[in-house]
């Protein structure tokens, strides 16, 4: 491993990261064996090649400056896994992370120090007061060691990736549905700018969550590309001097995922299995892809709230719009009314003598009556058409 690369043991990843800047500035990677043990390595490309038996163009699938989708690639010796922050190689022996450093990447560190070292199974509760107790011990030491380490190694990832995403989703959430509502009340360009914001981080993030959920859902659709993640099965097969299609393996009849599958169901704690057989797996794929569909579901409502804000305060600039129109026409009503009064004044104001206008001073008062009530008539004429063809509010 030497000749791998710089090799530095680190005792926990939860030091202060100025310490760790200092020791490990050009170091890249770091592994988790299957004791827990943390390993930050300076390996360059060739080394990691060489270290997990990869190819190049599946070590470019976890280059951070290059925009890859999120994949789950089940290869000879090692599955390969590009889960937005979470780039890791996991292999039978061992997990590589890149940005040991990335606060995103750390906690998965953590929890694979945790969840990865086996639970000692001599532990067992005695007497009725630690009765119990024994049968926790007994349920936790099951649960890791029913599950082989690439199983266990990718359990963490899609766990971490999932809670990830929804924390993001809550987040939103938090934060839109106030921003809502607050613009519903007020419409300003400060919180149409806010609201806009928000949209866009919600079609950032449910573009994100809908890379993994597809990833989840190709990955469940193939039994073949399930299959490729077997990596401790597919050794059992190579090392064994003859192999009948079937081999009695690690799975158990009725797998647990933390906490998230009954066990009440469990039968023996083994069985056999033929090399197709991806029923543990597939389990755990649909744990996590029901998480991850939860997650899209929140998007989705979020989605329909704004399209729903939207339409109301489409809505209320109708309703102003017309308003204006209703003005605009009685403004505009009037102007026609007073403009009679014009045609007549300019009539009369005339510098033309008629025999009429002699001795007939009756005949303003009636001019003046006609004209009123001509007047009145265009404006309560142009005021019905409008409300009949529905241009203003009755």
């Amino acid at each position: 491993m030497a000749g791998d690369g710089l090799v530095v043991q680190l005792d926990s990843l939860s030091q202060p990261a100025s310490l760790i800047k200092k020791t490990a500035v050009s170091r890249s990677w770091v592994s988790v064996d299957h004791n827990g043990q943390s390993t930050v390595l300076d390996l360059d490309k060739y080394g990691v090649m060489k270290r997990v038996s990869i190819h190049a163009r599946d070590l470019r699938i976890l280059d951070p400056l290059l925009s890859y989708p999120s994949a789950i690639l089940g290869r000879e010796k090692a599955i390969v896994l590009n889960l937005e922050h979470i780039k890791a190689i996991i292999t039978t022996e061992e997990v590589l992370l890149r940005d040991p450093l990335d606060e995103s990447v750390i906690p998965i560190v953590e929890e694979l120090q945790r969840r990865l070292p086996p639970v000692d199974i001599n532990f067992i509760g005695q007497g009725d007061d630690e009765e119990s107790t024994g049968v926790q011990t007994d349920t936790q030491t099951s649960e890791s060691n029913e599950f082989p380490f690439e199983f266990r190694a990718l359990e963490v990832a899609l766990e971490g990736i999932c809670s990830f995403l929804d924390a993001r989703a809550r987040e939103l959430e938090t934060d839109a549905y106030p921003a809502l509502d607050e613009l519903t009340s007020m419409i300003s360009s400060r919180n149409l700018d806010r609201v806009r914001k928000l949209k866009s981080a919600m079609t950032r993030l449910t573009n994100r969550v809908l890379k993994v959920r597809d990833e989840l859902e190709q990955l469940l659709d193939d039994d073949d590309d399930m299959a490729d993640l077997y990596l401790s099965r597919k050794m059992s097969f190579a090392s064994s001097p003859s192999s009948d299609g079937a081999d009695v393996t690690w799975s158990p009849a009725s797998p647990t995922i933390e906490s998230k599958i009954s066990r009440a169901s469990r039968g023996t704690p083994f069985s056999v299995h033929d090399e197709n057989d991806v029923e543990e797996l597939e389990m755990l794929l649909e744990a996590y892809f029901m998480q991850i569909e939860a997650t899209s579901n929140k998007l989705t409502t979020l989605r329909e709230y704004i399209d729903d804000t939207e339409d109301y305060i489409n809505i209320q600039l109708d309703n102003h719009r017309n308003q204006l129109i209703q003005l605009e026409l009685f403004l505009l009503s009037g102007t026609v009314s007073l403009s009679v009064y014009s045609l007549v004044a300019a009539i009369f104001g005339m510098n033309i003598p008629y025999p009429w206008n002699n001795n007939h001073g009756y005949a303003f008062k009636w001019v003046v009556i006609l004209a009123g009530v001509l007047s009145a008539s265009i404006f309560m004429s142009i005021t019905t058409y409008s409300r009949h063809k529905g241009l203003v509010g009755s």
